[in-house]
């Protein structure tokens, strides 16, 4: 803990616009990002700077990838009510930027033809309406409109996202209920006030009463006192299936009463460990990068921050100095898609495949992070502004940490010929966000380091979903506690990387290893090789990683050479761990097929933004990945898309209960033959340093 610091709490806290200061003037909007500085508390920085927000330049129009500002939402919402489409009972489910074609965005620099838009999905809770809108946010009121408005049909194309209201909607229809309360007292509840109800999203199972219907299953955990944590007392046996729009129960399905747990999950009680020193991370003159409202550079990479409700932090525009010249890697990285399939059947808990950011927006979900408990060192913070229901716009404060960090040596030789002694250091540029979805936490930690790599890690912590751990259930779950069980799961990602690797004219080629067999060219077979595959066309590339192969994928650029004549590129290393489990038929297999394949490459279309497709809650499946891959498009020297899947297949273990220490999951983009040498020949050596006290 840093001295001086309250005690780490995560906080998750969205507060209206109009509650903090944001920068602007005129006609310009004020940014979309707040920025403020923090350092670590043991550097005794002046209280009058800790904390402070950095002042911006806003006179200047906003980058056409720059996030929505304040300003912004608001006036999307006034197009929304002047043209009758935001009324009583119409919720805003999701607001984003409407981002400019690419190619727009490349030619135009800081302006497009495009404009400012938003992409804006509104569900009618009176008509069961919704609706994709697309509104053109103008200079002023003279270019606002509404440029498109696109009716969906929920039985086809799915329903929109869950709405933070409809939590509670769950919560007051089932303590109304005298058939949930019945089911309750059969189990020794009697006070319907003392379980917390979770309103989890419903799949689609093809039920003739759902059809077109907006579901909600819900299972239930007792809160023996309001401060206790639900999850070690689950109520097993029961769930309700809820119509959202009607506010009615579909059906309680209850196939028995089960002892509820009764060891507590509390995890905060003391005593705490007193053996631990303090740890300082300073950095006297401050931090390598610079800060330009989203613009970051830092050593000799350069990039532009975003953000979005569905998917969170986006990295944009990435690029790395070379010479005279900024080279471009990736057009645009985020992470498009979380799934968290559980794998019982049982007929209470057979539905529990979770979006968690199609469905649920994990955008949203961000914390607030805190000094020295989230982030540690010499901290710059971004809040983000994303909306509620009522297209009101809310800012979460220090939504994005950016830092960077020491991470050991870089490069090092000692040589026996002429006795030089050489080593440098690696250090690295961190941004990270946290998030938390009902009873789990992802920390999402971009990475780039000074040799050019560009990593993703990805720290899943919290509590494990748990259930009543016997014969039945023993099959598909860790007891973690007497009588507690945690079913099998699994977490799956799927990063879109939008890839510009010198230019858009890029391809891919699958490269593993060869074993030569002995033979005249190989008398003692010693000999290894490798092979590299072009793949061609869209379904060519719905592969698979091979770890024992050493299987990458290069992305290069075949019209752009290096010094010794071959094509530049970045190589994808994936760790290969398994992909969606779930049989093939089965319903979330349908729904997730992006999951079933560690690598898709798409042509380059601005509407293919998300791997399960745009509406992916209750979606019947074949939206996203499948449909975009179904012309078989030529990705061969074109401008693509990678999508990764990458993930953790978790058996909980004892040590996972009450809390989960962090588990990670990535991949490394690495550069191959993209430079001429090696690019951190120019880093200087570090300062030799005695130990001291």
């Amino acid at each position: 803990m840093v001295t001086g610091s309250s005690v780490c709490t995560p906080r998750i806290v969205a507060r209206p616009v109009n509650d903090v200061f944001l920068l602007g003037s005129g006609s310009c909007p004020a940014p979309a990002f707040r920025i403020r500085l923090a350092r670590n508390l043991c550097r005794n920085v002046p209280a009058s700077e800790r904390g402070g927000a950095l002042h911006l330049t806003t006179g200047k129009r906003p980058h056409p990838l720059d996030p929505l500002a304040a300003q912004e939402i608001d006036e999307v919402r006034r197009i929304l009510i002047e043209q009758g489409l935001l009324t009583e009972s119409v919720r805003v489910a999701y607001l984003g930027l409407e981002e400019p074609p690419k190619d727009e965005v490349l030619a135009g620099g800081e302006s497009t033809t495009s404009g400012r838009r938003a992409r804006v999905l509104l569900i009618d809770l009176a008509t069961e309406a919704s609706s994709d809108v697309i509104v053109s946010i103008g200079d002023g009121a003279a270019g606002a409109r509404v440029e498109s408005r696109t009716p969906t049909d929920p039985a086809e194309s799915g329903q929109v996202p869950m709405l933070d209201e409809e939590h509670a909607l769950v919560r007051r229809v089932l303590r109304e209920d005298a058939g949930w309360a019945e089911a309750l007292a059969r189990r020794g509840i009697t006070d319907p006030a003392g379980v917390y109800l979770a309103a989890l999203s419903a799949g689609h199972y093809g039920l003739p009463a759902e059809r077109g219907r907006r579901v909600a299953r819900v299972l239930a955990h007792v809160m023996p006192t309001p401060q206790s944590l639900p999850w070690a007392h689950p109520v097993d046996g029961l769930v309700a299936y809820v119509d959202l729009v009607k506010g009615e129960i579909l059906e309680i399905v209850d196939t028995g009463p089960q002892p509820v747990p009764a060891e507590p999950g509390d995890y905060t009680q003391g005593p705490h460990r007193t053996t631990q020193k303090p740890i300082r991370i300073t950095q006297p003159e401050g931090p390598s990068f610079t800060v330009d409202g989203p613009l970051v550079t830092w050593e000799k990479w350069s990039l532009r921050l975003g953000y979005d409700m569905r998917e969170g932090l986006t990295l944009h525009q990435i690029g790395f100095e070379d010479g005279d010249r900024v080279r471009p890697v990736v057009y645009r990285a985020s992470v498009a898609e979380m799934l968290v399939p559980y794998g019982d059947p049982s007929p209470v808990r057979f539905w529990q495949n979770y979006f968690d950011t199609g469905e649920y927006q994990l955008g949203k979900l961000a914390n607030s992070l805190e000094l020295g408990c989230d982030c540690l060192g010499e901290i710059t913070y971004f809040d983000a502004v994303v909306t509620d229901g009522a297209c009101v716009p809310k800012v979460i404060t220090n939504a994005i940490c950016m830092h960077e960090e020491d991470y050991g040596v870089l490069w090092k030789h000692t040589d026996p010929a002429n006795g030089s002694r050489e080593t440098r250091r690696q250090r690295r540029l961190v941004i990270s966000f946290f998030v938390t979805v009902g009873n789990y936490d992802y920390g999402f930690y971009w990475y780039l380091y000074l040799d050019g790599t560009i990593e993703l890690e990805v720290k899943a912590t919290g509590i494990v979903f748990t259930a009543v751990y016997d014969d039945r259930a023993a099959p598909y779950a860790s007891e973690v506690a007497p009588g507690l069980a945690a079913p099998y799961h699994q977490h799956l990602f799927s990063a879109r990387l939008d890839m510009t690797v010198d230019g858009v004219a890029n391809a891919v080629e699958e490269v593993e290893v060869v074993r030569h067999p002995m033979g005249p060219a190989n008398p003692y077979g010693n000999a290894i090789g490798r092979a590299a595959t072009r793949l061609r066309t869209e379904r060519e590339a719905r592969r698979d990683a091979d770890l024992a192969a050493e299987r990458t994928w290069h992305v290069v650029n075949p019209s752009v050479r290096n010094r010794l004549g071959r094509p530049v590129g970045y190589a994808l290393h994936p760790e290969g761990k398994p992909t969606l489990l779930a049989a093939e038929g089965s319903s979330i297999r349908r729904r997730a097929e992006f999951a079933t394949r560690h690598l898709w490459v798409t042509r380059y279309h601005p509407a293919e933004r998300y791997p399960a497709g745009d509406l992916v809650n209750q979606h019947p499946g074949g939206a996203g990945l499948p449909a975009y891959t179904r012309a078989d498009r030529d990705i061969d020297g074109q401008d693509i898309v990678l999508w990764h899947t990458f993930g953790l297949t978790h058996f909980p273990r004892v040590e996972d209960w009450p809390i989960m220490p962090v588990d990670t999951c990535g991949f490394v983009l690495k550069p191959v033959g993209f430079f001429d040498r090696n690019p951190t020949l120019d880093v200087p050596p570090s300062a030799a340093e005695r130990s001291c006290h």
